[in-house]
């Protein structure tokens, strides 16, 4: 089953960095594994669509804001996104990414293989390298989180 773990942000704001800084940490950690692609990507959106084309699942890493304290770890499905919530611009669209990307043609994993892991952010407003100090502490707890689902099948959910 091959997998694409792609995390998400802006490496110049604070939080919004997170996804990225994990997403590079997991790519240390599993070099060599032919059944998985670690990569970063600063752009989001439709181009996100574009990058899990051919893949049979999907773990996205990305900053969120949905109200819970700063550093706390979601794993969300696409149909278990909150509806009413503050998010970064990479993922507050994700459903409807998929819709189009699919319109479009593009072979997508399906829903319950897509997995997304936020990280509560605190400020993704602001420019500086290190992230807020609840979010900093969250980074193993998010890489550990993703090895965790990589090993699980598809379509696990919880937060």
């Amino acid at each position: 089953m091959k997998t694409l773990i792609l995390g998400l942000g802006n490496p110049l704001v604070t939080d919004d960095s997170v996804g990225l800084r994990v997403a590079a940490e997991l790519k240390n950690l599993l070099q060599g594994r032919e059944d998985v692609d670690v990569d970063e990507d600063y752009w989001g959106g439709l181009r996100l669509m574009e990058r899990m084309e051919g893949y049979l699942r999907a773990i996205v890493i990305d900053a969120i804001q949905t109200g819970a304290p700063p550093g706390t770890i979601h794993h969300l499905t696409v149909d278990s996104l909150p509806t009413q919530r503050s998010a970064s611009a990479h993922d507050v669209n994700l459903p409807t990414a998929l819709a189009l990307g699919r319109q479009a043609g593009l072979q997508l994993p399906p829903d319950r293989a897509i997995l997304l892991v936020g990280i509560e952010a605190e400020d993704i407003l602001t420019f500086g390298e290190q992230c807020t100090p609840a979010v900093e502490e969250a980074i193993p707890l998010a890489v550990r989180g993703v090895l965790e689902a990589l090993e699980r099948s598809p379509g696990g959910t919880s937060s």
